[in-house]
Parts: C-alpha cells; structure tokens; sequence
C-alpha cells in the first residue's frame, strides 16, 4: 500500500478528553470547533498555510480580544481530517495513506492550502500523491471508497471520476502485464524461495490470474460508484460475460434473498469472514431493479439460472411489474439453457398451485415469439444450411424447450389444483414438430390422470388428444397398451399404429431380401447358363439362404411380439365391459387370428383385421 510521510517535528498535541491542545509552550490564542472536537492552537501556524482561515482570523482579530474561537463544521472529512492539517501545519510528523488522501485532498482545497501560502503546500502534496494512488489497483479502490465521505467536494475536484477511470483501465487490461497486487495473491517471498541458478530465477511464480480478478474488490463499492465503475468499464470494451458475471457476484454479496432462492446444493454463498449487514426489504427491492438494468442485454451472457434465481427474488421483494416482466423476457429469451430445477418457481403468497404455473407460461410464450419471428426472417435455404453444418444429432432450442415443458408438466402434475386448461394450454403451446417422441407429454399425461381420478372420460379425451399416438417409442407404445387410466379410444390407436409399425417393418424385410438376392445372383436375371464348378457363384448362392434365413428369423420375432399384443387387448377386453358394446356396435371379429403362418401371410391376416378401422391421432372411423 503507498503512502507518503510528511512533516520532520515530533508529536507536539496531546488529547484530553474532546479537545487537542498543542504543547509548544505558548498560549492558544486560537480555538477551532468541528463538531464535538475542539482544537486549541495558535494564529500564525494556521494563516501561514490557508488562505480561509487566514481571511477567518484576520476578520477575528479585529476587536480587542487576545483569543477568540472559530467553527468549521463544513470542512470536508470532519475533525479526523483537520487534525492532520493541523499537525502539517505545525511541521508535526504525518502520514497520507489511500484511505485519508482523498479527505484531506478536499479538506486542503476547502482551506485554501495552495502554493501561494507557503511552497510544497497541501493541495500541492496530497495531489501528487494521489497520482500514486492511481496507478495501484488496491489503492484505487481504497481512495474510491474513501471519497463515498466527501462525495460533493471529491466529485468537484473530479477525484471519484480519476478513480473510476483508473480501475475501468486496470480492469479491462492484463493484469499480469502490470505489478499490481491483486486479491489472494501474496507478493513476499521467502529467502529459500529466491535466487538464481544458471542465471534463471528459481522464485516462485505468481499463479495464473483469471478474468474474474477484480470482481471480489469491486463489489465492494456502494451501488452508485459501483454503477458508474461497470459503466466505465463497459464502455471501454470489457466482454459482455464479464460484465454479467461481475453483476451474478455483487448481487449474491448484496441481496441476502439471493441464497435463500436458490436451490439445494448449488448456492454461491459469500467467503466466510466477510459479514454484510442485511439491508431493508425497500433497500433490496430498489437494488435489484437497479442490477436487472446493469445486465447486458446481449442473449446467452447472462446465465438462466441466475436470471430465474432474479426473478425469484423479485417475486418475493414485490419489485415493480416492469422489472418483473423484464425478468421473464430474459429468461425466455434464452429458455432453452434453463434446466427444469430453474423452473420450478414456488408460487408467493396465496394461490392455488404451488408453482407459478402462470409465470412459466408467460415465459414459454416470450420464447415462441422470438423462434416465430427468426424463422419469419431466415429464408429455409439458411436453415438447411445450419442444419447440415450443426449435424442431425444436435438438440434444436425448440427440441430442447419442448422436451423441458414435458417435465415441468410431467414434475407439476401431481398437484391436485393444477386445472386441466392450464395443463392443455401449456403443452399445446410447444408445437408438435418439436417433439420428435411424444414419450415426455405422455408421461406428463399419465401422471396428471392417476392424480385427478375425478375427471371426467370427455377430459381425458380431450387431454389424450395433445398426444400423437404415431410419435410413441415402443417402450411407451407398450405401456400405453397395458394403461388403465387411457381412454380406450387411445388404446385402441397406440394399438393400431404399432401393429402398421410392424407391417412396414416386415414389408422392408422383404424388400431387403429380395434385393439381396437379386444382387448377389445376377446371372439369372441374363439368362446365362449356371456354372456348377464355380465356387463364387456356390458362395453367393449361400449368402442368399444364409439372409432369408435370418429375415425369416426375424419376422418370426415380430409375429410373437404382435400375438402378445393381441393377448393383452383381449385382456383389456375382458376388464372393461364397455369394450364389447364398442365391438357389437363396430362389428369387431372378436376370434384373433393366426399370426404365425407361413411366409408373408402373417402380414396379410393382420391387415384383415384392421382394413376396416381407419384410426388418425384423435379419432377413430369404421368402414
């Protein structure tokens, strides 16, 4: 830390109670009163440096009295600050450090300590150390804190502006590039440590320093300097994740409500040893909305579970709508980066559900305007272009929302106020191509059925219909099949689709062999003679067998998976009485068929048992 030491004389004050009295031996004639404090001293010493109390004692001086007192309860940093001044002037041994060198630089001016009373004067003094000051990270933000005591007189002199830009250059710069210290680094060195061998220093080097260096000292500063020091350092070019991340850790050190919103195991608490002093709830609601607008407005910098953590305090803090609504465009602006703990937003005060089913909505609704207007304004060529480029495997933001609502919806089901319109509002906003399986909203689906048993078949129809039967893996096609809870109308088409599913499949088997075969025996398609002595031809003769075997191994797989399937429909049949009014009144054949009959028939007796029944997601339609 710098300093400068000023003055040659001994300590010649001594202090009793509320007052300093100086002990040169002659009587004050002079007594100066700054609040509380009282400063006996003499004339001459005190004109001799300032221009004010030299107009002060003169306009005194001229009744009869030998003494008189005066009162400076204006003077910049108080009685602390003049009995320093005091002591300069007396050529009393002082010290100026980065914590007083900004009081008594204002206190200098505010007492007219110019050159013109006296050469290397305390204007003169306080001002050239304060360069010094300036070129040191730490002792920046020392003098920056210290002039939060005398802000109108460091503001006129343009001391908090030289601070901020100092930092704002320090902070935008390499810091390893410079020989400041900086926080949790310790500059000593051992003597073991030290020396040279072969002419290379073995010292130990400073560790790497990362971008996030200066963002513990700055958050610090009270909310107004702290504000106009990232404006500076924003202007001159710092990152805008920087920025962000510089803004995440001074709202976790001043809004205790920050850790209380946060989730289990993943809060950022503040370093042990460090104690803040909780502000009021109208202190913390007007810092948040002053942090909301600090944040840079670039998508992606700011990191969603922070955003939503805001959102959540500011719910809590009752902070204006604005600032609310500015929360959730955010969030939505970048929901595809939110993580479903991040949503799960507890509802405050009185209300229904015990989540904020409404906010999350108001959310999803910002994001899908933002992907509708950019897909208004990207021609398709670019899409296809971004699409080949990223890969087919790569998770769309929509993909990745959509497969998000489907476990908010699937993690909120459970709970017994959460009505059926908001359920249906919800998943029918993510639009259906941006699910390439619909297993997640079925799973969403079957969880809000076994929590509301009370609804009625029509609301589960309704319900089933955000649900595309073609889209279900196998895995879920199988427990549909075997679900109670379904309406049988829905059965009844995860049923049909699978058994389509596995006509196609056994159709593309066929399609294969037959190709196979033709490939690997080209010879009878030209008419030319077999040669019996030829061993390529014997080879592929035997590839062919060898690949309708297997394909008829493999049908035959699939026709045992269809029986069981038919085996549990009769099942289903047998449980619900409703199943055989449906049948007589559709004309079902209630007899199952052979499935396992040779070569392709087994495709052809499950396609009679269905070419009357045309089912489309939704509905059903009998021929």
């Amino acid at each position: 830390m710098a300093f400068l030491r000023l003055g040659s004389k001994s300590e010649a004050f001594h202090r009793e109670g509320h007052s300093w009295i100086c002990i040169s031996g002659l009587p004050s004639d002079v007594s100066i009163n700054i609040g509380e404090m009282s400063f006996h001293l003499h004339k001459f010493p005190l004109l001799s440096r300032s221009g004010l109390l030299e107009k002060l004692i003169e306009e005194c001086s001229s009744g009869d009295a030998s003494s008189f007192s005066l009162r400076l309860d204006d003077i910049p940093g108080g009685a602390k600050a003049f009995e320093l001044i005091s002591k300069f002037c007396y050529g009393v041994k002082i010290l100026l450090t980065a914590e007083n060198v900004v009081s008594i630089r204002c206190a200098a001016e505010y007492l007219q300590m110019t050159d013109d009373y006296g050469d290397g004067n305390l204007v003169m003094q306080t001002e050239s150390f304060l360069n010094e000051v300036l070129s040191n990270w730490a002792d920046s933000i020392r003098a920056l804190e210290a002039c939060e005591e005398v802000m109108p007189y460091a503001e006129e002199l343009h001391i908090v502006s030289r601070c901020i830009d100092s930092l704002a250059m320090k902070a935008c710069a390499d810091p390893s590039l410079f020989s400041w210290p900086l926080p949790g680094q310790d500059t000593k060195q051992s003597p073991d440590n030290t020396g040279l061998w072969n002419g290379i220093s073995t010292g130990t080097k400073k560790k790497p320093t990362g971008e996030d260096w200066w963002y513990e000292d700055v958050s610090l500063l009270r909310l107004p300097l702290y504000k106009r020091l990232i404006l500076a350092i924003e202007s001159k070019g710092m990152k805008p994740e920087s920025i962000a991340a510089s803004v995440a850790h001074y709202a976790r050190r001043h809004l205790p409500l920050m850790d209380r919103q946060s989730s289990f195991n993943d809060a950022n608490h503040i370093d042990s040893g460090t104690t803040i002093s909780n502000p009021s709830e109208a202190d913390q609601r007007a810092l948040l909305e002053e942090i909301v607008g600090l944040l840079p407005n670039k998508k992606g910098v700011t990191s969603s579970k922070f955003l939503i953590r805001l959102l959540r305090t500011a719910m809590v803090l009752h902070s204006s709508p604005s600032c609310r609504e500015n929360l959730e465009k955010r969030v939505g602006s970048q929901l595809d980066q939110a993580s479903l703990v991040d949503l799960l937003i507890p509802n405050i005060g009185y209300s229904e559900t015990l989540y904020d089913i409404d906010c999350v909505q108001r959310i999803l609704d910002h994001f899908m305007l933002i992907e509708q207007a950019a897909a208004i304004a990207t021609p398709p060529c670019i899409v296809e272009e971004r699409q080949l480029m990223n890969g087919s495997d790569s998770l769309t933001p929509m993909t990745m929302v959509a497969n998000l609502i489907d476990g908010f919806l699937a993690e909120v089901a459970p709970d017994v106020n959460f009505k059926l319109p908001k359920f249906e509002t919800l998943a029918a906003t993510v639009p259906d191509y941006a699910r390439p399986l619909d297993d997640g909203l079925y799973h969403a689906i079957d969880v809000y059925l076994k929590a509301h048993p009370w609804i009625t078949d029509l609301e589960r129809e309704q319900l089933c219909r955000q649900m595309n039967c073609q889209k279900l893996s196998l895995e879920a096609s199988t427990h549909a099949a075997q679900n109670e809870r379904l309406p049988l109308r829905v059965i009844v088409q995860v049923l049909f689709f699978e058994q389509l599913r596995l006509r196609t499949s056994i159709s593309g088997w066929f399609f294969v062999s037959d190709n196979l075969e033709n490939s690997q025996n080209p010879s009878g398609n030209l008419g030319l003679p077999k040669n019996e002595g030829s061993h390529p031809i014997d080879s592929a003769q035997q590839c062919a067998t060898d690949g309708e075997n297997d394909v008829k191994h493999r049908i035959s797989e699939l026709e045992k998976d269809c029986m069981s399937m038919k085996d549990e429909l009769q099942k289903l049949v047998k449980t619900k009485r409703s199943w055989r009014n449906f049948t007589k009144r559709f004309g079902f054949n209630k007899k199952s068929h052979s499935c396992s009959e040779k070569g392709s028939k087994p495709s052809v007796n499950r396609q009679q048992n269905y070419e009357n029944v045309e089912v489309v997601p939704g509905t059903l339609k009998v021929n």
